[in-house]
């Protein structure tokens, strides 16, 4: 039982105090401190009894009472105490002593006017309520005085000879600055007692001494406030009020506030408006929340670092949080982002992020999409898989063409971190849809391109099953940028495809596209090809180089072995093909013609459809409908014949697959599968009684045939 009064408070506070943390601050030592159960940062103001003096001790207590009872936004905010027989424990919000933070700041490049304008508002402002609202005399104002937390806001403290304006009535009366220390007497205004002057005559007198300091450094003497020093121009007549010779003269804090906030004033400007606005937002109007945050976002790169984390912050989590202000605090939220850590970045702002992704609001969205790049580095993968992606897919099925674009472009950024279900069948399922459905050419050009550049990312499957489809579909696409992008996508990814790919479905694709109407997408196709056959032609050369270019072990087959006999037994039994192929290389032998000769009426779509199954290639044709004939050969060199053979009469190559499956025999009927799809039916028909004619002029050159002879025309 004893025990139990015998406890050491000081054990049992609530407050650890830091080592190796002190400062002096007037009679007190300052020290860093924190909550012992969450760890909160405080500012612990220790007072030993026993390395003082009694009146020292007396204006401990003195201060310690004050603290407890004085409230106000601009005066250091008591959060705890400890009295004990030996010690005084001040606890506070955690500060730093303005002369400390100055120092800080000069070796930075030194505070900026706005910080200082926003920081002496502040003091003033204190000053004003003291005098005006509670008739107290601060009576030790100056740069000890002063304490700067952690957002740079200036707080008013060193209570400790605070003291009523009339006296206190009990007839105590607390010893002043210069009892205690004598060099304080160099804030002392000329005059001997306030008695001359207004109550508020000292203090004001104070407050120009602490304006000099700020701007100069240490006051050395009374004499030198004469000097301006670096006090700049907008502040130096209201400076000069403060210091006057005559108490009378001197201006009421408040006047003195008043006054520098006029037009042009040193505490006129954006910085106080904002700060100002901030303090009364809960009070705002909705519509003045909105133009605020609108115009904070051009301001905040001219305000202080510490300011924008600690105080802008805040206000802008709090304001989507519970003021509905909706997609205008994102632009402000991500400048001010920068300037936290990855961990305060991950604990502030990303809950905030992923929350915004399930709003409705079209501008919201649209914004985080055109910001992704500022915040993706700080997403998990387990949130933009969960909790970001589902929401983000609904954005390609979007009736506004703006929103389906960010949302196309926004997968260059969030393709790493999705996962094997999001990225190869969800993401590609959309992509089929777009690329082939979508009424806006720049948005099929942008998905396009956003598949050549997150192709490495796609499993080795969904890369041979979809790119060498989607990219030989964008070459076929009616915008121009399409078409490019398809050649390019080819070119981006030619790592991805083996040799017989390249030689049977990627450059006949692309030697397509070298009479394109568009100059630019032609030249593009001529770069292309060049480019895979200088591949084809390496491994030709040397075949041990196959390994070197990523290309499947079926070269070794096809690269030495004769095709003649398989493919004149493919081109004989192809449908609407009678006998075999000219060797020349003319068209087949009743090949129909693109249209048909009865009615003139455009034929159905005629279709090569080529598919690559372990080393056997598939081979069908279709005529019209989706009847397929499937020949098996081991030689990629028929492939290749086969396209150059029919294509050119009509005829389209396929490549058959999952990629956007119901779309991908959506061009064969009819005649958007035609590779002269966008000719029209008029000159189709010109084209067929040019090469009619030009059989019938060979005909007649060389004479009638001999017995027993066939030749094809």
């Amino acid at each position: 039982m004893w025990s139990f009064f015998a406890r050491d408070p000081v054990k049992d506070f609530a407050y650890e105090i830091l080592p190796d943390s002190q400062e002096t601050s007037g009679i007190w030592t300052l020290h860093r401190g924190k909550r012992k159960t969450n760890g909160e940062p405080v500012s612990v103001f220790l007072y030993e009894v026993a390395q003082g003096t009694e009146q020292q001790t007396q204006l401990a207590k003195a201060a310690f009472k004050r603290m407890k009872t004085l409230r106000h936004p601009n005066i250091l905010a008591y959060v705890d105490g400890l009295e004990t027989e030996k010690s005084l424990y001040l606890v506070t919000e955690q500060v730093t002593p303005l002369a400390v933070h100055l120092k800080a700041q000069a070796e930075k490049g030194g505070s900026g006017e706005l910080e200082v304008s926003w920081g002496l508002h502040q003091i003033v402002k204190a000053l004003s309520f003291l005098v005006n609202d509670c008739h107290l005399l601060h009576n030790n104002l100056g740069v000890s005085a002063v304490f700067v937390d952690r957002a740079g806001e200036w707080k008013l403290g060193a209570l400790d000879h605070v003291a009523p304006e009339q006296g206190d009535p009990s007839g105590v009366s607390l010893p002043t600055p210069k009892a205690v220390y004598p060099d304080m007497e160099r804030y002392d205004p000329p005059e001997m007692s306030n008695s001359s002057g207004e109550k508020w005559a000292g203090e004001v007198w104070r407050l120009g001494c602490l304006i000099w300091e700020v701007f100069n450094g240490p006051l050395p003497r009374t004499s030198s406030l004469r000097s301006l020093g670096k006090i700049p121009k907008a502040l130096v007549p209201h400076y000069c009020e403060l210091v006057g010779a005559n108490p009378r003269a001197r201006p009421n804090p408040a006047s003195f506030l008043q006054n520098c906030r006029a037009p042009g004033g040193f505490l006129s400007n954006s910085f106080v408006e904002s700060n100002l606005f901030l303090e009364e937002i809960q009070i705002k109007e909705p519509a003045e929340k909105q133009q605020f945050f609108q115009d904070l976002s051009d301001n905040l790169d001219s305000f202080p670092e510490d300011f924008c984390k600690h105080k802008v912050l805040p206000q802008l989590l709090t304001a989507f949080e519970f003021g509905n202000a909706g997609a205008v605090v994102l632009t402000p939220l991500f400048k001010v982002g920068k300037f936290l850590s990855a961990e305060e970045y991950q604990q502030k702002i990303i809950p905030v992020i992923v929350k915004m992704f399930s709003s409705t609001d079209r501008a919201m969205r649209i914004r985080l999409l055109q910001q992704m790049e500022q915040f993706i580095q700080y997403l998990n993968e387990a949130a933009v898989n969960s909790q970001i992606f589902p929401h983000v897919v609904h954005g390609f099925t979007d009736t506004n063409p703006a929103i389906r674009e960010q949302t196309v472009k926004s997968m260059l950024l969030m393709a790493p971190k999705l996962n094997e279900t999001n990225l190869n069948q969800e993401l590609m399922r959309h992509f089929a849809r777009l690329q082939a459905r979508d009424e806006q050419g720049p948005i099929r050009c942008n998905t396009t391109v956003c598949l050549g550049k997150i192709a490495s990312y796609l499993n080795a499957g969904t890369r041979q099953r979809v790119l060498i489809s989607a990219f030989s579909r964008a070459t076929k696409d009616p915008f121009p940028a399409s078409r490019s992008a398809g050649v390019l996508g080819f070119a981006a990814t030619h790592n991805f495809y083996s040799l017989t790919e390249i030689a049977a479905r990627i450059l006949p694709t692309l030697c397509a596209v070298t009479v394109d109407p568009d100059k630019s997408v032609r030249d593009q196709a001529f770069k292309a090809i060049k480019s895979f056959l200088s591949k084809l032609e390496t491994v030709s050369e040397d075949p041990t180089k196959l390994a070197d270019m990523g290309a499947s072990s079926s070269w070794a087959g096809w690269a030495v072995t004769g095709m003649s006999t398989i493919t004149s037994k493919l081109i004989r039994n192809a449908p609407g093909t009678e006998g075999g192929a000219a060797a020349d290389g003319s068209e087949p032998a009743n090949t129909p013609s693109p249209t048909s000769a009865t009615d003139g009426a455009p034929a159905p779509g005629r279709v090569i459809t080529i598919d690559l199954l372990d080393s056997y290639y598939i081979v069908g044709f279709t005529m019209g409908s989706f009847k397929k004939m499937k020949m098996v050969a081991a030689q990629s060199e028929i492939l290749s014949f086969l396209c150059q053979t029919f294509v050119p009469y009509g005829w389209t190559a396929e490549a058959t697959g999952d990629w956007g499956a119901e779309e991908s025999w959506e061009s064969v009927d009819g005649n958007q599968g035609l590779s002269k799809a966008e000719l029209s039916k008029k000159k189709r028909e010109e084209r067929r009684k040019e090469l009619e004619a030009k059989r019938a002029e060979r005909k007649a050159a060389k004479g009638p045939l001999k017995l027993g002879a066939r030749k094809l025309d």
